[in-house]
């Protein structure tokens, strides 16, 4: 294992960090860290805007890394890769990190690593538990993804459900905007669902029992417009009914998942939703159901980092597995690009 730089720009955080790929723990991993939040440039918008969020990237990401640098008390030089997400995202955004990996690899001449940024949030939870080994059943939920594959080693992803419409992430962010609870959505509509009461507001809980294990939250989303157009309920309530109905959706379909999978070490959730408090405990009551441990990163690890990124570099760094500088940047990119379409997916699956 070597020190990796890893660089993060998918989508509105600007974020680049120094992997020690041989630490023992969290701590001696993650040698140095900074991420930029553009949430006060997208707030007025109610959601991330691609071209703001591609100029930022391009305004930060050059002093960021040499400031990340100096707090690790390490140069360029001293780095044995640089791993840049490829993809997917907003493809203005993954095209900044990557030409920057690029120019930093070539100029240093350090071998390039392009991560799937999806890779990062499968690996994420081996970056933080080292115990954690392979095969292991992985909840993806982020704000752009929705997906359970089996982790069987690295590069080898076996994808048993996914969204065959919105995000569960998405389906947060568009219940913050129907409520008025602003950007970002999800940790918002968390705080309010504390206060509210989840059986005040009926709401359905789409494809639960079905025999295959797929999300589906467009449903649900429009369900809560209805609720808060009706005027009867207040928004609290609101919040904690949504809140509720998306877990059990989430229960229901990563039970599913777990029956057609194969044995597995751990049930393990990663992406911004992961950081999600109910979510959680609802996920270890069901590993414990199940017989397994709930593994989960810690929430500041869950968003988008490049820690992440930077340990899916050194575990492809140890394997031998580095690109070249003719590396293509993906708007979208699946860990499992043979799985079959699912009907009525769109392209998001």
């Amino acid at each position: 294992m070597a020190l990796i730089l890893g660089i993060e720009s998918s989508c509105d955080e600007t974020a680049v960090a120094v992997i020690d790929g041989a630490g023992a723990t969290l701590a001696a991993r993650i040698v140095a860290q900074r991420i930029a939040s553009q949430d006060d440039a997208h707030r007025p918008y109610g959601g991330v805007v691609p071209e703001i969020a591609a100029r930022a990237h391009a305004e930060t990401l050059a002093p960021m890394v040499g400031a990340v640098l100096a707090d690790a008390g390490l140069s360029l030089a001293d780095m044995d890769a640089i791993a840049a997400t490829a993809g997917p995202g907003l493809i203005g955004g993954v095209m900044v990190g990557l030409v920057t990996g690029k120019a930093l690899a070539m100029a240093a001449d350090k071998p390039l690593i392009a991560v799937n940024h999806l890779e990062g949030h499968a690996l994420s939870a081996r970056l933080a538990d080292p115990a954690l080994r392979y095969p292991y059943l992985l909840l993806l939920a982020s704000g752009g993804h929705c997906q359970i594959l089996e982790v069987c080693g690295l590069g080898q992803y076996r994808r048993l459900a996914t969204t065959i419409d919105d995000a569960l992430g998405e389906a947060f962010d568009k219940t913050a905007k129907i409520l008025g609870l602003g950007f970002p959505g999800g940790p918002a509509v968390e705080r309010l669902a504390r206060s509210g009461d989840p059986r005040a507001v009926p709401l359905p809980r789409p494809l639960m029992g079905s025999p295959e294990p797929h999300f589906s939250f467009a449903g649900l989303k429009s369900a809560v417009m209805r609720a808060k157009q009706a005027g009867i309920h207040v928004d609290a309530d609101i919040a904690a009914a949504f809140q509720q109905a998306a877990i059990d959706c989430v229960i229901d379909r990563t039970r599913r998942a777990l029956a057609a999978s194969g044995p597995v070490t751990a049930l393990v959730v990663a992406g911004g939703v992961a950081a999600n408090g109910a979510l959680r405990s609802a996920l270890a009551a069901l590993a414990e159901e199940c017989g397994l441990t709930l593994v989960a990163p810690p929430p500041a690890l869950c968003t988008d980092n490049a820690a992440m990124i930077g340990w899916a570099g050194a575990e492809r760094f140890a394997a031998g597995l580095t690109d070249s500088l003719d590396a293509l940047a993906r708007p979208r990119w699946p860990l499992d690009p043979d799985a079959e379409p699912v009907r009525g997916a769109g392209v998001k699956a």
